[in-house]
């Protein structure tokens, strides 16, 4: 994750899902242990990967705080803050009054609020006079949209030069309001471009700072503005109202007011140029591709935007409306005025150098040894499916290459390994291992379920397998009704010394897809359960002995006790029988 880029994704976020890589259309997208990370210098912050990332991994770099800071007084003094508010506005915030926003950017803390159009305005002064200008150029291409500036100067640099050396509308009315407000007064962009973050950081002279309006929207959530209580009655745009600037954001509004403009000019100066509008990096590219400007017969102008439609589809609008609506309410709010000058107050040079994008050749061999890596080992075995995000194999190799990408973001390839371990372990596995369908057909075996239930056949099954799927599983062993009951019941089933066929098996059925498929494992306990009965029959008789002979025993210390005791017995008998008559014959001697 890498926040000083305008575009960053949250790793633990990101589903693997490649999404973004298919919708990058300059793939600056690097999969890394699975998942996804910009490219810093490949990337032009067009935001396709934002708003095509379906668990929302990829984020826009929020500004609110660096804001906030920038708001925020010094030695208690607040800075003068501006807002230069981009004209997609005006189809967005509908369902205010354009009086009523102004309030509540300055209550966020905005000095003042003014039209960015304003500068779209000298922005096409400056290209009318650039394309009455007698010149050899033909071609030449709108500098407005960051994003096309940046991919012409990174992937297509030839065309850098046709770029008209001019500031963007935003950098333009920048300039406007310090030299309206003075050099020391701050500029916060705010609209639907991502890309206008570029522009900020590249340009901090003249914009401090760049949100869009789904920030705008947070922040104002944040703050708990009573939107209802503001009140902006006498709020207006500084210095003045924009007219025809305020149709920049729709596809060709730039070109109607360069033309508007035109009208300032001789019309045998003008009847040649032509105008083109090409929306979409994919569109720009089909057209700039191999295209030599020397065929050129007349001065073609190209408003090259990044997002369809016009800035009406930026990447800073998460929660469009329709379209058409949109594109209506801007048309709505839009004003033309009587007269255009001719020449324009305010201008940012700008030339845009070419900037190429390193590409290393590899060889044919390198290719090779890369697809190789996914499995690739003839061009039969190039399906060119895009679930990798890559629009065929060989690019996919390239990118292996490049060390931007991983073989398993090659699902054909990954399912290949899966079934190829799957198969090893299933005819490894020394016990039985059947899966049945919902109809109760077997769907796969391996070979010790073969062996086990299908000795007769096993030669010719175990060679294929595949001959075995189809078959009614009822038809080879007798305990179907095990499979039925796991169809039903979706925990596992335990069946212990079942007996079939005058065999014991041990069975334990369950669940692979609901409903669809069940799988057991079978295990032939017969011999284990015989001889656990034999060493159980052989103990009883070694215990009935030990008994017996203990038995025995106690019999013979009994009875050999009874003989002491009586021996003893006597003895005493005789010995008290003795004593006895030596008192008397003492007595009669006395």
């Amino acid at each position: 994750m890498n926040k000083i880029l305008p575009v960053y994704t949250l790793k633990n976020e990101c589903s693997d899902c490649y999404k973004c890589v298919r919708n990058c259309f300059v793939k600056a997208i690097k999969i890394e242990s699975g998942h996804a990370s910009v490219i810093g210098d490949k990337c032009i912050s067009c935001g396709a990967c934002v708003l095509a990332c379906p668990s929302k991994a990829k984020r826009v770099r929020n500004d609110i705080e660096k804001v906030k800071n920038i708001l925020m007084p010094k030695n208690g003094v607040r800075p003068d803050v501006y807002v230069s508010l981009a004209p997609t506005f005006s189809g967005i915030f509908d369902n205010m009054p354009k009086e009523k926003l102004i309030a509540i950017l300055k209550k966020l803390g905005f000095k003042d609020v003014s039209e960015t159009a304003l500068g779209a305005q000298e922005v096409s002064i400056k290209t009318a006079q650039m394309l009455c200008d007698i010149s050899q150029q033909k071609l030449y291409i709108s500098s407005a949209c960051p994003v096309v500036v940046d991919f012409i100067r990174f992937y297509h640099p030839e065309f850098a030069k046709n770029i008209t050396p001019v500031a963007s509308p935003a950098l333009t009315h920048a300039k406007i309001l310090k030299e309206k407000f003075g050099d020391n007064i701050k500029v916060v962009f705010i609209g639907p471009c991502i890309a206008k973050k570029n522009e900020a950081d590249k340009n901090p002279d003249l914009i401090s700072a760049s949100l869009t309006f789904d920030e705008l929207k947070y922040w104002l959530n944040e703050e708990y503005i009573n939107t209802e209580k503001i009140h902006f009655e006498n709020e207006r745009f500084l210095p003045e109202e924009a007219y025809e600037g305020a149709i920049y954001p729709i596809e060709g509004g730039m070109n109607s007011t360069i033309k508007k403009c035109l009208r300032n000019y001789d019309y045998n100066v003008v009847k040649d140029i032509e105008f083109l509008s090409v929306s979409s990096l994919e569109t720009i590219d089909k057209v700039l591709r191999g295209f030599d400007e020397s065929t050129l017969k007349n001065k073609i102008f190209i408003e090259g935007l990044s997002c369809g439609g016009g800035c009406v589809g930026g990447p800073g609008v998460t929660d469009k409306k329709a379209g058409l609506d949109v594109m209506a309410k801007i048309i709505n709010y839009t004003k033309s005025r009587p007269y255009i000058p001719k020449n324009p107050k305010t201008v940012v040079d700008m030339e845009f150098k070419e900037a190429p994008i390193p590409n290393k050749k590899f060889s044919v061999e390198e290719l090779r040894i890369a697809l190789k890596r996914i499995g690739k080992n003839s061009i039969e075995d190039e399906l060119n499916c895009g679930g990798c995000g890559y629009t065929s194999c060989r690019e996919m190799g390239y990118a292996l290459l490049r060390n931007e990408a991983e073989p398993s973001q090659c699902a054909s390839y990954m399912r290949q390994i899966a079934h190829r371990k799957a198969d090893a372990l299933l005819r490894c596995m020394p016990s039985a291992m059947v899966m049945v369908d919902k109809d109760l057909r077997v769907a796969e075996a391996n070979n010790a379920f073969i062996k086990m239930f299908m000795p007769d056949m096993y030669d010719v099954y175990s060679q294929n397998p595949d001959m075995l799927k189809g078959a009614q599983i009822e038809r080879i062993v007798d305990f179907s009704s095990v499979f039925k009951t796991a169809l039903g019941d979706y925990s596992d089933i335990h069946k212990e010394h079942y007996p079939s066929n005058d065999r014991l098996y041990d069975i334990t059925a369950f669940t692979i897809e609901k409903d669809e498929l069940v799988g057991a494992i079978i295990v032939d306990v017969t011999k284990s359960q015989v001889n656990r009965e034999k060493i159980a029959q052989k103990a009883h008789e070694v215990i009935s002995k030990n008994i017996s002979i203990v038995q025995n025993i106690a019999c013979l210390l009994g009875e050999h006790m009874v003989e002491t005791e009586l021996l003893l017995s006597s003895i005493a008998q005789d010995y008290d029988k003795d004593n006895t008559d030596d008192e008397t014959i003492q007595k009669e001697q006395n």
